[in-house]
Order: structure tokens, then C-alpha cells, then sequence
């Protein structure tokens, strides 16, 4: 259950990356027109960015390729998104009760995506792959044992 359950979990977690990358880059401008509506500076590079920094940290979660440090990217990335595009002080009514749940929800993810940092990619995954592929070289010096106590 385990090995799929992170399995699982990181694709859970990564979708919405992929898909929301996908789309800030398919409309690269529509992007930055919505960036630049809340005077944040070069709209278009920050378009950019986080278009490659969902789709990428996002696919890299989901095959479990240097996961850890994926999803504390994805984990970072959505503090500032969250205070800049989802801050519901100083709203009302219905727009406050979406912001806040759409804040909620980063929270959330953010949280999952800790996790993912603590216990790692799991089984199934490119780096669980990658280290079956690696065998020492005959003859290398070898770490000494660790000793707890």
C-alpha cells in the first residue's frame, strides 16, 4: 500500500501544477496582464517564471525526481502566490469566502508538499530507479559504518 500510496500522492499533488504551468505558459500574455493587475513589476518575466516553475516542479514530483527538493519549490512558491492572488482581507461577501478558500487551499497543499520533502519520492519513482541502477565501483573506498549510541 505504501509504495503506491506516495505514488499517488505526488500525482494528486502535482497535477494542478502541471495543468495550471501548461496554461500560464499557453497564454503567456493573458499571465501577465493578470500579474500586472496587481503592480507587481516585469509582469511578463514573472509570467515566465512561474509558468516553467509549476509545469517543471510538477513533473518532477510526479516521477519522483529530486522530489524533496520539487515539492519544497512548489511548498515555497505558493507563499507568495498566496499573499499576492488569494489574500482575502479586505474583501467581501463572496470574492473574501473564494479567496479564502482558494488561500485555504494553498495552505493545504503547501502542507502536503512538506511531507513529500520529509518522507521523499517513495518506491515507485525515477529516484528510487536511478538508485537500483547505481552499483559501486569494485575497489572504492566505502563510507564507514555508522554507530548509534
Amino acid at each position: 500500500m505504501e509504495r503506491y500510496g506516495v505514488l499517488v500522492a505526488r500525482t494528486l499533488l502535482a497535477v494542478i501544477f502541471i495543468i495550471s504551468g501548461f496554461g500560464k505558459l499557453a497564454d503567456l500574455s493573458g499571465t501577465a496582464a493578470y500579474i500586472g493587475s496587481t503592480g507587481l513589476p516585469a509582469p511578463m518575466l514573472l509570467a515566465l517564471l512561474a509558468g516553467v516553475s509549476e509545469l517543471v516542479g510538477g513533473v518532477m514530483v510526479v516521477v519522483g525526481f529530486q522530489t524533496r527538493l520539487a515539492a519544497i519549490g512548489l511548498a515555497l512558491f505558493l507563499v507568495p502566490a498566496t499573499v499576492l492572488f488569494h489574500n482575502p482581507f479586505g474583501l467581501e461577501g463572496a470574492e473574501a469566502h473564494m479567496q479564502q478558500i482558494h488561500a485555504l487551499k494553498n495552505i493545504a497543499i503547501a502542507g502536503g508538499f512538506l511531507a513529500l520533502a520529509v518522507h521523499g519520492a517513495g518506491a515507485i519513482s525515477l529516484e528510487a530507479w536511478l538508485g537500483r541502477r547505481v552499483r559501486p565501483v569494485e575497489g572504492a573506498p566505502t563510507a564507514p559504518p555508522v554507530v548509534s549510541g
